[in-house]
């Protein structure tokens, strides 16, 4: 039986995008009948034991501290990290080690797969420069933006076989010189048999949160995530007043929070559409589907960037699974999840007027809307369950072991 470790910024029991993407990753393989388990950087800030299980999954944990100056602080966090695989491999004898972007995780699994031999797949879910400068911890062009870019292409170089979660990725790195044989696409994706069940609307929840008379529920646009910059949530505020115009029973649901947050609800208290805004915050993971519930279209008004125009967010595709229909801005990540007018609606990004007519548009036109959320439930089914995506791993992983038997590879330690 295959064992692979997974080399990760942070996992459960802490909840994001990306530990969600992980645990669907390392899911998805058990049920193949691969043995897997995670390692996690200094960047795992959560209390815990090491090991620990979370959800079935099991994770390895860094210990100590990475001091000093940038640059030389980072090189001690590889340091450790690398470290901390070594000892796994000694217990445990992987035979393919998988890293995940950040380049920090992929230079600490490039060190230990070179020296003991074994394979060593890079996976990049997002160039971590372009991430920086989406949230605001960096600037493109910066000598730290370049030097992160130089890493990432180090371990890119270094790596026996690279997969990204999307085309946009994938032809930036052949644009780099990547040999596009090297790359696979393991596309964002859904776990239906966990999240592909709507479940009913709350009225009680919907009367609380004041989105319609009883028995007139207004349409409800939704937003569901991490409030950034780059999500244009600034944009669907400022939508709002025209959207009211057409549509007076509309209401806006916003759940979750982030660094926008408080910029976020000054707007809207100074918005004319006010009274049709709600802000929930941060809700358990557990209980997104009864919010959810509660909309009829997910908003999704990213602004133009390199991060947008490069990087599927994961979001759409749960709203799609989830039944619902989908209005996003056109910009690059978004036009490779949907087609317009079939599986969802496009808009211009950066721009709350067309976002604002798209959404009347898509509300005044009912009779489309079975039609238009089978196709896009259709669509996740065939191509972002992670019951079909995770073959393409064992693919790669083939690819490198060939005929080597399973636990071969850490015995050259």
């Amino acid at each position: 039986m295959t064992r692979v470790l997974h080399v990760l910024d942070h996992s459960l029991p802490l909840h994001s995008g990306y530990t969600f993407r992980t645990r669907a990753i390392l899911k998805a393989q058990q049920a193949l009948g691969i043995e897997v388990r995670g390692i996690t950087g200094l960047r795992h800030l959560a209390e815990g034991p090491s090991p620990e299980e979370a959800d079935g999954l099991l994770f390895h944990r860094t210990a100590g501290e990475a001091g000093g100056l940038p640059g030389l602080r980072e090189w001690r966090e590889i340091g450790l990290l690398a470290d901390a695989i070594g000892k796994v491999c000694d217990e445990w004898r992987p035979d393919v080690l998988h890293a995940h972007s950040p380049a920090l995780c992929g230079q600490a699994a490039a060190r230990v797969a070179r020296a003991r031999g074994i394979p060593f797949v890079y996976e990049i879910r997002a160039f971590w420069e372009d991430a920086a400068v989406g949230n605001g911890t960096g600037r493109e062009g910066s000598v730290k933006y370049q030097l992160t870019r130089a890493l990432e292409n180090s371990v890119v170089a270094a790596a026996d076989a690279v997969v990204t979660i999307c085309e946009g990725l994938r032809s930036d790195l052949v644009a780099r010189g990547v040999s596009p044989e090297r790359i696979t696409i393991s596309p964002n994706g859904v776990d239906l048999a966990l999240f592909g069940t709507p479940v009913p609307r709350d009225p009680a929840l919907a009367a609380e949160l004041g989105l319609g008379a009883k028995d007139a529920w207004g349409p409800v646009i939704g937003f569901i995530g991490s409030f950034y910059d780059y999500e244009g949530l600034d944009d669907l505020i400022a939508a709002m007043p025209a959207l009211i115009a057409r549509q007076p029973d509309a209401r806006l649901l916003l759940v979750g929070g982030g660094p926008r947050e408080a910029a976020l609800k000054a707007q809207a208290e100074a918005s004319p559409a006010a009274a049709a805004i709600r802000f929930v915050g941060r809700v358990p993971h557990h209980e997104v589907e009864r919010y959810y519930a509660l909309t009829d279209v997910l908003a999704y008004p990213r602004k133009a960037s390199r991060l947008t125009d490069l990087v599927t967010p994961l979001k759409p595709l749960e709203a799609m699974a989830q039944g619902k229909l989908v209005a996003a801005s056109s910009v690059g990540g978004h036009r490779e999840l949907i087609t317009d007018g079939l599986t969802g609606t496009l808009f211009a990004s950066d721009d709350p007027q067309a976002c604002a007519e798209a959404l009347a548009n898509l509300l005044a036109d009912r009779s489309s809307w079975d039609e238009r959320r089978s196709l896009a439930r259709a669509h996740v089914a065939a191509n972002h369950d992670w019951a079909r995506n995770v073959q393409r791993y064992q693919a790669v992983y083939q690819s490198l072991l060939g005929s080597k038997p399973a636990g071969h590879s850490a015995a050259a330690a």
